[in-house]
Order: C-alpha cells, then structure tokens, then sequence
C-alpha cells in the first residue's frame, strides 16, 4: 500500500476509533488525527528499545518492568492480551494531551462533547497545550468555569490495536512501579468495558480496575518482592486517598450549595458568598494535609485551579468506585466474573446501572476492605 494511501486509511480508521467522524469542527478533527498519528510514527517495538545501544540504561529498566505488569495483567486480572502496551514512544513533551473541562458558575455538571462513536463525554482533548488553553478562553468567554490539565495517556478503546494499539510513552514510563501498574490496568480496562455517554461510569470503572489491580502487583511474586515499591505506593496512595477524600467533601458542599434549581438573581450573590467560603475550607483543609505530609506539594497544581469545572472532572474518577468494589467482592474477587457483571450493567439504561452501584451496602464494603481486595 502506497504511504499516501495507507495514511489515509489510517486517517479513517482514527475518525473512527476518536469519535470525530460526523465533528463538523473539521479544524479539531485533524488535529486529533494528526496528532494520535505522530505518537502511532513514534511507537517502535519494546524489543527494539532494550536492543537499542542508544538507550539509556534506566529506560529499558523501565521497559522491562512494564512488560512483567502487562502480563500480569493477562495472567492475573484477565484484562486483554493484544498489542496496546508493547510498544514505547517518547514524544518529548510532559503530556499526551490536554483536557479542557467546563462547567457553569453555579453547577458542577459538566459541559459535554458527543462523538458518533465514543459518545458524549464530558472533556475536549487537544495534542496541543496552546490550543486547549485557547479552547478554554473562548468557553470563559461564554461564562463557563474552565480547567486544562495535561494527560499522560487515554485509551482508544481497543479500536487501534490493528495498527499496533495504545502505546507505551515517556509521559508515564517513569512513574514509580505502583503508578506504573495503575495507569496500564486503568487504560485496559477501557478496552473490556465502555459504556457509550457515560464517562464517570467507564472512569470509576476504569479506576476500581487500578486500585485493586495495583495491590495485588504489589504483593505478587512478580514484582520481586519490591518493599520500597510497596511502601512508596502506600504512601502515595494513601494521600491521594485522604486528597480525594477532602475533595469530595468539597463537592458534597457545593452541590447543596447550587441546589438542585438554577438560583435566581437575588439568591445569586448568597450562593457566590457560600461558594467563596467551602472554596476557602477546602484551601484550609489542603493546607492542613499538606503539613500533616511534610510538605508533600503534588496537588498544589490542582488546588490552585481548583473551581467546579475541576471538581466535576474528578467526580468522574471517583465517585462510582465504591460500587464497583463492592461488585468485585460480591462477584468472589473473580475478574472475569467481576468484568460479566460490568458489562451487564453497561448493557442498562444510564439511571438503572447508577442505581445499581448506589444500591451496594457498606456492610458490603466494610467486609470488602477488611479482608482487601486482592
């Protein structure tokens, strides 16, 4: 196949697999295109790296490591076993892509984008950082609250694997092993289950798949009994956990905040000051953790961006997790079992398959995280 053909291919197959087929945007289109192509022309085999006399040391130390977790991950989680993950590109910069989020000045629901193919999501990404943030000063422009973050991988869902799938990249090969295990069990368990116009359901799905996949690496023979891996996990972990916990104090506050009526212009000016003052609490309790971390500042980034945009994008993270626990722990901790289950509730109307998470008891959960989830 002549290149220029086999590009275009490529092009469609991409459409495809991104959801940008029927985007009128024809400018965002292509620069979706063009940039998932440029990492695909960067992917070479994990092979040809550690055979490499030009690579460092230290990177195919890292290579090698991935390769133990992705078979881990067929072994022992039963997430797929295809091509995504074996290979590596550096692309040279800090992120993959750049997320704009945005949200109303009193709501914490999301403004959404809709695909053919992915759906509606609540998130726009760009391979450039200038235009995200350009993307973000037109939505600021409409009165929305904005956030950009840079991400260091996302999953097309299995579609490219034909092409050699979802590769490896320097924007996360050097995470610590702990961190290295989550985002490679994150990103698969995108390939097992998508729920089209759902995105907290696929992101906490996604995220309970991490959490209880990167422990049981972590205990496994196959990390070689790697105690600093273990306790540098643990305590990161756990101060995301506590993070994450504050910040959903946060969300629960500013939800009773904006009620569930949009204000009207006399209740505008009351809601903005309780707005102001959980905002406040929430920089205060930051405060608080990060003393209580030595002075740990991984999340300052994300406090001083901190509105409703941010806090909408992490509820997508987050706040299903829970269910899928206990799901995992009703299902027998089998992964197959458990992956069945979710799909049956991906197979239910949006309302139906949130209310089944919701409906999981915290007895079931309190025995789920005696025992562990291993």
């Amino acid at each position: 196949m002549k290149r220029g053909t086999l590009k275009r291919t490529l092009a469609v197959a991409l459409a495809a697999a991104l959801g940008l087929a029927g985007c009128a945007d024809l400018g965002y289109y292509w620069q979706s295109v063009s940039g998932h192509l440029q990492m695909l022309n960067a992917a070479r085999p994990v092979d040809e790296w550690l055979n490499d006399t030009q690579a460092s040391g230290q990177l195919k130390d890292r290579l090698a490591l991935s390769q133990r977790i992705r078979s881990f991950a067929v072994s022992e989680l039963k997430l797929p076993d295809n091509p995504s993950y074996r290979r590596y590109a550096d692309l040279r910069r800090s992120a993959v892509v750049w997320n704009v989020v945005a949200a109303p000045e009193f709501s914490l629901t999301l403004k959404t984008w809709c695909f053919p193919v992915t759906g509606c999501v609540g998130y726009r990404g760009y391979f450039s950082e200038a235009e995200a943030r350009a993307e973000a000063d037109r939505l600021k422009a409409q009165g929305l609250e904005t956030s950009v973050y840079g991400v260091p991988a996302y999953s097309t869902l299995g579609w490219m694997n034909w092409a050699g799938g979802d590769p490896l990249l320097n924007t996360f090969i050097g995470y610590p092993e702990g961190e290295l295990a989550r985002l490679i069990f994150h990103e698969l368990a995108h390939q097992v289950v998508y729920a089209k116009d759902d995105t907290m359901f696929n992101e906490s799905f996604a995220t309970a798949v991490e959490r209880m996949g990167s422990q049981r690496w972590l205990d496994s023979e196959a990390a070689h009994g790697n105690d600093k891996a273990r306790q540098d996990y643990l305590q990161f972990d756990g101060r995301r956990r506590q993070f994450r916990a504050l910040a959903l104090a946060t969300r629960l506050e500013l939800t009773a905040v904006y009620g569930k009526k949009p204000a009207t212009d006399a209740e505008k000016a009351e809601q903005a000051a309780m707005k102001a003052q959980a905002l406040q609490r929430f920089r205060e309790g930051y405060a608080a953790l990060k003393a209580s971390w030595g002075g740990f500042a991984g999340y300052d980034p994300w406090v001083a961006r901190a509105n409703n945009a941010a806090f909408g994008a992490q509820a997508a993270y987050d706040e299903l997790v829970p269910g899928f626990e206990a799901l995992f722990e009703r299902e027998g901790r089998d992964w197959q079992r458990f992956y069945d289950a979710v799909k049956s509730l991906a197979s239910l109307p949006k309302d139906e398959r949130r209310k089944a998470l919701e409906n999981h008891t915290t007895e079931d959960l309190a025995q789920a995280r005696k025992t562990g989830f291993k």
